[in-house]
């Protein structure tokens, strides 16, 4: 019961984040300035325990928590067993090109995640989390002696927010001893803005604000599968795999274009646009070897070719879509899950690596990134009730030529219920 009400709080709670989100730090899921092109900056699906082991999880299989990124480990359960994940995070970047430095933080959900038994091993699951973020901020100053002779300084901003966000609704089914398959149904839904805003010291000019507003939505289907083999001395290799169909998402891009000052604002233009964009297909393959409540590790990997995609173009940018692919190699530790003398034996311990390169690609260079993760465990109350951590720290791109170097530190909490239901008690 008392498992119960604190989903119910943590539901109210993500409900009440988000409605301030909304209003006060809409879209501040990123920052960078790479996310101006394509989609923006892809999230990855992956909760505060995959991050921990450097975000594997296609053979991750744990009764212990949701693996998400591989639903075929619904399976791997209690067949009673209601399990809830929510989480956020925060992104801490240190930005430097030849000539500047600055930094930024930014906060948002990570994951709502919801998973219950149908029937035997059979079970679903219900969820959002972000699909992609944009998140960028530039100024540049006037220079032309010229121009500030006549209009005073003047100031260029471009800048942009929002997201692209994904619901998902998925089952698992356990085929055998050995096997198990999982289908997920995903809607993406969101906006992104980008502006273009010129400000003028002179009170004789208005400020001009150009930009566009795109607002996608679209489904896709995502197909996963496990396999598991289990030895005598209480091993168990674990192989998983998931595929994720291409989509197209489909909108309307409102294309505007304003002056104003403080008391007057007339619109210069103003249309709007049928748009869509292409989301490739994605293959993830992976591995992991556990032995029984002691250890785990594993390895994945994922492809993505966005060389094909049908993407926003950026003007004045030598930008160009390319295949995305990362290695992920991750383990996971627990001294003594029964322990009940020592905290410290209980809790789960987390490493791990990743190296991505994105679809990124600018003045012919690929934007890669390379990331080392921990993470640990906390348990709360009841043996699968915990409270997670994990940090990835790394850094993305190169302070050489027009790039941007990235150095990050991300944080991600989430908070793991667990509760039996539907168990008649024998003593009132």
């Amino acid at each position: 019961m008392k498992a119960r009400k604190s989903i119910l709080l943590a539901i109210v709670a993500l409900l009440s984040f988000q409605s301030v989100s909304a209003q006060e730090i809409d879209a501040l899921g990123t920052f960078t300035p790479y996310s101006l092109f394509g989609v923006g900056d892809l999230h990855g699906s992956n909760s505060a325990i995959n991050w921990g082991m450097g975000g594997i999880g296609m053979g991750v299989r744990n009764a212990g928590y949701i693996n998400f990124k591989n639903v075929a480990s619904l399976t791997e359960r209690d067949t009673l067993s209601f399990m809830l994940d929510i989480g956020g995070y925060s992104k801490n970047m240190y930005l430097k090109d030849q000539n500047t430095k600055s930094a930024y933080n930014t906060a948002n959900i990570n994951n709502f995640v919801f998973s219950f038994p149908i029937y035997d091993k059979h079970a679903m699951i219900v969820g959002i989390m972000p699909f992609s973020n944009m998140g960028y901020k530039f100024r540049t100053d006037e220079t032309d002696p010229t121009l500030i002779s006549k209009y005073g300084s003047i100031q260029y901003f471009k800048y942009g927010t929002g997201s692209i966000n994904q619901a998902f609704v998925g089952g698992a089914v356990r085929v055998n001893k050995y096997l198990s398959v999982g289908l997920k149904g995903i809607y993406y839904f969101g906006s992104q803005n980008n502006h273009s805003d010129i400000y003028f010291s002179s009170s004789a000019m208005r400020t001009v604000e150009t930009g566009w507003k795109f607002s996608p939505h679209g489904l896709s289907l995502e197909a996963a599968v496990q396999g598991t083999y289990k030895t005598g001395e209480d091993y168990a290799l674990t192989i998983g795999a998931v595929y994720r169909m291409k989509n197209k998402l489909h909108g309307s891009t409102t294309r505007y274009s304003y002056v104003f000052n403080s008391e007057v604002r007339d619109t210069i233009a103003y249309n709007k646009v049928t748009s869509n964009i292409n989301i490739p297909s994605m293959i993830s393959v992976g591995a992991s070897l556990k032995k029984g409540d002691k250890w785990m590790a594993g390895i994945d990997y994922e492809r993505q070719d966005w060389t094909k995609a049908k993407l926003k173009n950026t003007a004045g940018v030598g930008y160009a879509a390319q295949t995305a692919q990362s290695i992920r190699t991750g383990i996971e530790f627990v001294p003594n899950r029964y322990d009940i003398r020592y905290y410290y034996k209980r809790m789960t311990y987390r490493a791990g690596f990743h190296y991505d390169q994105t679809y990124v690609k600018l003045d012919g260079k690929s934007i890669n990134q390379i990331g080392f993760t921990l993470g640990v465990s906390l348990p709360v109350y009841r043996m699968n009730n915990s409270f997670n951590i994990a940090v990835d720290f790394g850094q993305r791109g190169s302070s050489t030529g027009n790039l941007v170097k990235e150095n990050y530190v991300n944080f991600i909490i989430s908070l793991s219920l667990h509760d039996i239901w539907f168990v008649k008690p024998k003593y009132q």
